[in-house]
């Protein structure tokens, strides 16, 4: 790395200004940018689902001696929001394969690795990543949908993407998000904020999900997590996934739920929600071969 680089993410670390802190940001990337073909490219990547506990395994996986995360944030969110910058882009969030081997030492070889919340659930990241990342594998965490979607409400309501109680976002989420996937499909650039922030059942239908994912990749390359599995017993839980992704065993701290506080689901809605999942949840089942942890 160059010394105009590393003062660039010397400024950035820094505490200061928020609008200095996105100058300096700024900056570095344009370096990195130009620095992208020394980059490595991520091995796996965490591909959601949001509120599912990919949060804590990031965490939990950044500490591995082997494992080198972007530079700012535990997502570049490239396949699904930021695809029209283009390649460099993304390899410029990177870190550079030599100083990352040095990094590294003796554990072993690198691995770079990223996570999106996002990417599962957006039509078209899969495609995008089958294309330009045939090779990496994809990690994907899973939860009790009636709880991730009530988590999730609670999660935009507190980031103020959401003014509705949950019954009411509930009865308003098909309209919210009629047509938003197609408008997605049609334009590489168009955000969403409807299929982003609002989608509480949708997210939570994981079946059709995962079959997109297996459309642009072989079942070999994806390793799913049950995020129940993982928080009761997150060691055996780790070095099956360190297994597939072929790292030396380590011992992370313990496993965390980055939860939010609130009052409890309303039991009608709970039952509504409930009696919605229930095929998605059998399709599920058997799409993995297994029965899940929060199917009575």
């Amino acid at each position: 790395m160059s010394q105009r680089a590393r003062e660039a993410a010397t400024r950035v670390r820094a505490a200061g200004p928020e609008p200095l802190t996105r100058l300096g940001r700024r900056a570095y990337a344009r370096v990195s940018e130009a620095t992208a073909g020394l980059r490595m490219e991520p091995s796996f990547i965490l591909i959601g689902a949001q509120r599912c506990g990919t949060t804590s395994l990031f965490r939990a996986l950044t500490a591995h001696p082997q494992l080198v995360p972007p530079t700012f944030h535990k997502g570049v969110n490239y396949f699904d929001l930021n695809y029209y910058r283009g390649p460099q882009w993304y390899r410029s969030h990177f870190p550079v394969a030599e100083f990352a081997r040095r990094r590294a030492g003796r554990h072993g070889p690198p691995a770079a690795f990223e996570a999106s919340g996002y990417y599962l659930y957006h039509p078209q990241a899969m495609e995008r990543l089958g294309h330009d990342l045939p090779a990496v594998k994809l990690v994907a965490m899973l939860r009790d949908p009636v709880e991730r979607a009530f988590s999730a409400h609670k999660h935009e309501l507190a980031r103020g993407y959401e003014r509705e109680d949950f019954e009411r976002a509930l009865e308003l989420e098909d309209e919210r998000l009629a047509g938003e996937a197609e408008r997605i499909r049609a334009d590489p650039a168009y955000q969403s904020f409807a299929h982003r922030h609002h989608s509480y059942r949708h997210r939570g239908q994981y079946a059709e999900q995962l079959e997109r994912v297996y459309e642009f990749f072989p079942r070999a390359q994806v390793h799913v997590i049950d995020s129940a599995d993982y928080f009761s017993q997150p060691a055996p839980e780790f070095r099956r996934l360190l297994a597939f992704l072929g790292l030396r065993p380590f011992e992370p701290a313990c496993a965390t739920a980055n939860a939010r506080p609130g009052p409890p689901m309303d039991e009608r809605c709970r039952r509504m929600l409930e009696e919605h999942f229930l095929p998605h949840d059998e399709r599920l089942a058997k799409l993995l071969g297994r029965q899940l942890s929060w199917v009575r």
